[in-house]
């Protein structure tokens, strides 16, 4: 599944964007320095997210939409169309 699999799916889930989750657990005070487990447990506690798609947006919570070019273009399982994710909801593609 790729990155942006990851974050569409957790999108279907929660009936929420990718950015609305990120800019909610920005408003929580969640970033760079906040400890990854304790994003999951939020995620899954508030959103019933797992592990799969509660990585995805600790990374995006971490470090921003931007992520290694290392499965862009290739045509394994996890590639990924762009080295930017897309946070903005299926609705608007």
């Amino acid at each position: 599944m790729s990155f942006q699999a990851y974050l569409d799916g957790a999108e279907r889930k929660t009936g929420l964007t990718p950015q609305q989750l990120v800019d909610a657990a920005h408003a929580r005070g969640y970033d760079a320095s906040t400890k990854a487990a304790e994003i999951l447990a939020w995620l899954k506690e508030e959103h019933g997210l797992g592990r799969g798609h509660g990585m995805a947006l600790v990374h995006v919570v971490q470090e921003g939409p931007t992520i290694s070019a290392r499965h862009v273009g290739t045509d394994g399982a996890h590639r990924d169309e762009s080295t930017e994710l897309r946070l903005d909801g299926l609705a608007r593609r």
